[in-house]
């Protein structure tokens, strides 16, 4: 879906979350889209260190996990959460409010916005 983009660009992969922290350093992206349940390192673990060597990158989440306690940590950590079961309506919403520098959260959780400060998602 992003390859399709004429505006977006995908400038890597990876496998694990120790990965995604070497490809951050190197590669320097604007956006970061990261798996919560990444072996090795799991993905809210990873994004501090992704944050120390990218500072830059902005980080959207996606999960199949879809409590209350893993969106926060998703917030904590990055600018935006999506489900999975989601990504092929909302993945480029996300991404453009990200790249606009707003907030993003899965619509399916409008009802926790006010709970974890969010307001970009509509």
């Amino acid at each position: 879906m992003i390859r399709e983009q004429p505006d977006l660009q995908l400038i890597g992969e990876a496998c694990d979350g120790l990965e995604a922290i070497q490809q951050a350093q190197k590669l320097q992206p604007d956006l970061i889209l990261l798996d919560i349940g990444l072996p090795k390192l799991h993905g809210i673990d990873a994004a501090p260190r992704i944050r120390q060597v990218a500072p830059n990158a902005r980080i959207l989440f996606l999960s199949e996990i879809n409590t209350l306690d893993v969106v926060e940590a998703a917030f904590s950590e990055g600018q935006g959460y999506i489900q999975k079961v989601d990504v092929g309506s909302e993945l480029l919403p996300a991404i453009e409010a990200l790249i606009r520098g707003e907030k993003f959260l899965d619509p399916r959780f409008t009802r926790l916005k006010n709970q974890i400060g969010v307001t970009a998602a509509q």
